[in-house]
């Protein structure tokens, strides 16, 4: 990468700082229990509307697993779902019933947080619908992960976004609060991928499953990006570009061998499609809050008119990590 890109880069990089700095005023506090933090804790951080039926497990999924303090940036929610993450008591909440779409679809208020509480600490940013998978996570804890990590000098941890979902209509098995939703939505595409670097911020660019298949059959290049880097060793230096896909400095996206090794990566388990999911995108849809004016919910909207069935006889039923590590999905690389 040439000095004048490199120099380029850091003008954004302090470009989004001083913009996730002044929409900090669009957050009102609720609960703050911050201070509550230790120095070795890990955090998560996620912006979340109108998901309070898929709070309980998603708390409990990531307190199993080692998060030990939650923020959450609540858009606004009409469901109850900001009075009760008021009330846990690991978790610290803001409000705001600001523009999700001009807040770089909450990048910015959650780079605010991050820049305020997480730095010198591992974080993952996460939405509620989302479940990281890493090599031996059915035997090891977060903090086995990250201490690894520590030792490798590992800054930042990878994980592909796996599309799961169920076998026959979306709707035809309803979602209850608590519950696991990969009990439903069981079902992934181990293939049908597409994967190319971005050369300006060194990232890779994943596309395909079944969204791709199903939503954007004949604009394949209109599907949602699957790539994400969820895991960071944070510090108040950093930002989120886009997402969780790309970040900055540049040198965090570089989490893969490019001389044919493998470098250790997870998986986040993406449980967006339940019963739940028709009337979420028809909300979403009319608030016209998402990327490209929206483009992904209107190509759900369309096919979720014929109620599709996204199962099909290339579909795999999800059993453990190391199947998706056979599969080529994700990879342990040199932690053993």
């Amino acid at each position: 990468m040439g000095v004048w890109q490199s120099y380029r880069l850091r003008l954004q990089r302090k470009r989004w700082k001083i913009r996730a700095f002044r929409k900090r005023r669009e957050l009102k506090l609720v609960a703050d229990r911050s201070g509550q933090i230790r120095p070795d804790d890990i955090l998560l951080f996620c912006t979340q509307r109108n998901e309070k039926i898929r709070l309980p497990y998603f708390l409990r999924y990531y307190r199993d697993l080692g998060v030990n303090h939650f923020f959450f940036v609540d858009n606004d929610s009409t469901d109850g779902s900001l009075d009760y993450l008021a009330k846990q008591p690991d978790v610290s909440v803001w409000h705001t019933r600001a523009s999700y779409r001009r807040a770089r679809f909450g990048v910015d208020w959650l780079n605010w947080l991050q820049r305020k509480f997480a730095h010198g600490h591992w974080t993952l940013t996460v939405d509620p619908d989302e479940f990281l998978i890493y090599p031996f996570c059915d035997t090891r804890p977060l903090r086995a992960l990250t201490d690894w990590l520590d030792a490798s000098s590992i800054k930042s941890f990878p994980a592909m976004l796996l599309d799961m979902y169920p076998k026959g209509r979306i709707d035809e098995q309803p979602y209850e609060a608590g519950q696991n939703p990969i009990e439903i939505a069981c079902w992934f595409d181990s293939g049908n991928y597409t994967i190319k670097r971005n050369k300006r911020f060194g990232n890779l660019w994943i596309q395909g499953g079944p969204r791709s298949r199903v939503f954007f059959p004949d604009r394949p290049e209109k599907a949602p990006a699957l790539n994400k880097i969820p895991l960071v060793k944070w510090n108040r230096a950093y930002t989120y570009v886009s997402s969780t896909h790309m970040l900055l400095p540049r040198g965090l996206n570089l989490v893969y061998d490019e001389w044919g090794g493998e470098k250790a990566s997870g998986i986040l388990l993406h449980a967006k499609f339940l019963d739940t999911f028709t009337a979420k995108a028809a909300e979403e849809l009319n608030r016209r809050q998402h990327y490209a004016a929206s483009v992904e919910y209107r190509a759900y909207a369309e096919k979720l008119k014929d109620n599709p069935d996204l199962w099909c006889k290339w579909s795999e039923k999800y059993i453990n990590w190391r199947q998706l590590e056979i599969l080529g999905l994700m990879s342990k690389g040199n932690w053993a």
